[in-house]
């Protein structure tokens, strides 16, 4: 039995990418049946009816799954966010990284509109990179207008499966152009009168870039914890993780509990008083709606 990756999910039809070309497939009734839908990125198995169409027969395993963007299999998460218009925002990236470090896919943080910066708003942008690089996030500065960063890009798209996420009108479809000419994606103007883009892509699809895949996502401008607790958020905080054994308390929220390693680390400065403060608000959002379901 034919079988290949779904790239793109369209009108009830899934286009799977075989060997030979691309199938365009509809899902199997059981599968509605059974409430589960074919996500791009699933390794599927179908029924050719012909060269061009089929019915999708089987799903495998998948090794994780976004809900937003919907997507399965992922390898990486590129989290890109402007150096200015819109600005920089570090509670929505250190939000993505939250679910994305949940979700055991690995983040790249790239920062686009480098171009834009004045010298001291490039000064304050160069000293979060390095925070964030020693944290251990790759974080790379890039200009799709002057190709600054272009170069240091490409690679790590090869061999994965890449979902693109954060704000709207940040340059994500500008990048996919830079870095693939030949797609001429939909982009559009920043709204001055919003102080965001408009939403340009439509549907989520694999874009082959290099010897990979990436996904061209809709922006989004929020992001929830569904699925984490209060206990495990501090995992997806590396400085935050690698402090947690020498708490007093197994069960430390790094709040108020005496001899809390993580709240030491925060006042000798080895974490970072913003990413706490993050943790922190992230903390409190987790506890209030665990508190509204329990109501």
């Amino acid at each position: 039995m034919p079988g290949g990756t779904i790239i793109k999910a369209l009108s009830g039809f899934y286009y799977v990418k075989t060997d030979t070309g691309v199938v365009r497939c509809r899902g199997r009734g059981v599968f509605r049946k059974k409430n589960i839908s074919p996500l791009v990125g699933d390794v599927v198995k179908f029924r050719a009816e012909s060269d061009s169409e089929g019915y999708i027969i089987e799903i495998e395993s998948r090794k994780n799954e976004l809900v937003r963007p919907p997507i399965a299999n992922v390898d990486q998460g590129i989290l890109v966010f402007s150096a200015k218009n819109p600005d920089f925002n570090t509670t929505l990236l250190d939000r993505f990284l939250v679910v994305i470090e949940s979700k055991k896919i690995k983040p790249v943080i790239v920062v686009t509109k480098i171009d834009l910066l004045a010298p001291e708003e490039r000064e304050r942008i160069d000293k979060f990179r390095s925070i964030y690089r020693s944290i251990g996030y790759e974080t790379i500065f890039l200009s799709s207008k002057t190709g600054l960063g272009l170069d240091e890009v490409k690679p790590i798209f090869d061999g994965n499966v890449s979902v693109f996420a954060g704000q709207s009108g940040v340059g994500k479809s500008t990048l996919i152009n830079a870095l693939r000419p030949d797609l001429q994606l939909k982009t559009s103007s920043i709204s001055k009168h919003l102080g965001r883009g408009k939403h340009t892509t439509r549907h989520v699809e694999l874009l082959e870039i290099g010897s990979g895949f990436v996904a061209d996502t809709p922006g989004f401008s929020a992001i929830d914890f569904d699925g984490i607790g209060t206990g495990e958020l501090g995992m997806y905080f590396p400085e935050i993780r690698e402090k947690m054994p020498d708490c007093k308390f197994r069960n430390c929220l790094h709040v108020s509990e005496p001899k809390c390693a993580v709240k030491e680390a925060v006042e000798t400065y080895q974490i970072q008083s913003f990413r706490y403060k993050h943790y922190l608000m992230f903390l409190q959002e987790i506890q209030e709606r665990k508190q509204r379901y329990e109501k």
